[in-house]
């Protein structure tokens, strides 16, 4: 199947909210590049530099509606014209694989650890999650999976029991496990993230210790980790919460900061949560079920 690609050069609107409507109408990645000639180089520590004039690229299937993304986009951001764009054909390749020539051991947090599968971190303590996504969404690198394993690599997993509700790759599953977790359930409603997560659960030799599963459970947890996007959060609201056990905490990503209220709003009757946290766009809620 040979495959196209939008491309859009953003100018003034904001690169994370493009792209989750990149995401809505189907793309299967979405990169951001320089439009004009203005190297980033030595960034500071934290920061997360975009150039001057950005491109949005997004990989979409053949049948991909893209009358239906530009209204969208200009319903979204009120635009009389979209900015300069084009749509071209893309050959088919092994798209799963061509990341991982960009894809390097990656560090979140003080001890957890991402990388390719056979390739070591520089870090001899280092708790490692070795990962090969295939197609499944969840490598690390986005923000919205980053922010997660950033909050798991702070917390004591020993004996704790977690949800993974739109597991992916299984990676976030699979690092809690890595940091002493008990045990997981892992559901996503692709059958190949749940194939993607066995695979990559037998490669960190945790396959025991998780399920992996298209079903949605009906017991509760110590810990429920749902990295999804702002509406199929809102939409889930209930059943999310009810799975947390009393004294559990409950972690949503997948959320624009614009989006952050609206989420609130549908849990904070019973969840009570720290402060959001953000990260170029994106951000992470937690906290508590009394």
């Amino acid at each position: 199947m040979d495959w196209r690609q939008f491309v859009m050069d953003l100018g003034p609107l904001p690169p994370a909210a493009v792209e989750d409507v990149f995401t809505r109408f189907g793309a299967q990645a979405v990169t951001l590049s320089d439009a004009g000639d203005d190297p980033v180089l030595e960034p500071g520590v934290g920061e997360t530099p975009l150039w001057s004039q950005t491109r949005i690229t997004g990989l979409f299937s053949p049948d991909a509606d893209f009358s239906a993304l530009c209204d969208a986009l200009s319903d979204e951001f009120a635009l009389p014209a979209l900015p300069p764009h084009r749509i071209e054909p893309l050959a088919d390749r092994r798209w799963e694989r061509e990341w991982l020539k960009d894809f390097h051991p990656m560090q979140f947090g003080s001890r957890l650890w991402v990388s390719p599968v056979g390739q070591q971190p520089p870090a001899d303590d280092a708790i490692v999650v070795a990962l090969d996504p295939g197609l499944a969404f969840g490598t690390g690198t986005h923000q919205t999976t980053a922010l997660c394993l950033r909050w798991l690599d702070r917390q004591s997993l020993t004996g704790k029991a977690l949800l993974d509700f739109g597991c992916g790759s299984g990676i976030l599953g699979i690092a809690a496990l890595k940091l002493g977790a008990a045990s997981v359930v892992a559901v996503d409603i692709d059958p190949q993230a749940i194939a993607a997560t066995k695979d990559n659960a037998r490669q960190n030799e945790v396959e025991a210790r998780i399920v992996a599963t298209t079903e949605r459970p009906l017991e509760s947890f110590d810990i429920v980790l749902a990295n999804i996007l702002a509406a199929p959060l809102i939409e889930y609201a209930e059943w999310l919460t009810d799975r947390v056990r009393p004294g559990g905490a409950l972690v949503l990503s997948g959320i624009l900061a614009a989006q952050v209220e609206r989420v609130l709003d549908a849990y904070r009757k019973r969840i009570d949560f720290d402060s959001p946290v953000l990260d170029n766009g994106w951000a992470r809620l937690s906290g508590n079920k009394p």
